[in-house]
């Protein structure tokens, strides 16, 4: 493997495991907006229920993005590579 290919292998696989595997309690809003829903769900309303699963789900977005982008650069690299052999 060449050292380029090498060290993206290792940083692709470092960041999903930083996705597979998060902590087991996270919660990503501050303060104020926790209190806020907590407050409101408290007192039966359905606001602010889904805060947390769309903070994830906006989080996940630039992962799945830089996977795509480095699966189309695998698939061209490999491409590349086979090219040349033949040539």
């Amino acid at each position: 493997m060449k050292k380029a290919t090498r060290t993206f292998l290792i940083l692709f696989l470092w960041f999903q495991c930083l996705v597979i595997l998060p902590p087991t309690k996270a919660y990503g809003q501050c303060a104020m907006c926790r209190a806020t829903v907590e407050n409101n769900i408290s007192k039966g309303k359905k606001i602010g229920s889904g805060l947390n699963a769309g903070i994830v789900y906006l989080a996940s977005v630039p992962y799945v993005l830089l996977t795509t982008l480095g699966i189309l650069w695998y698939r061209n690299a490999k491409k590349k590579r086979k090219y040349k052999k033949n040539a």
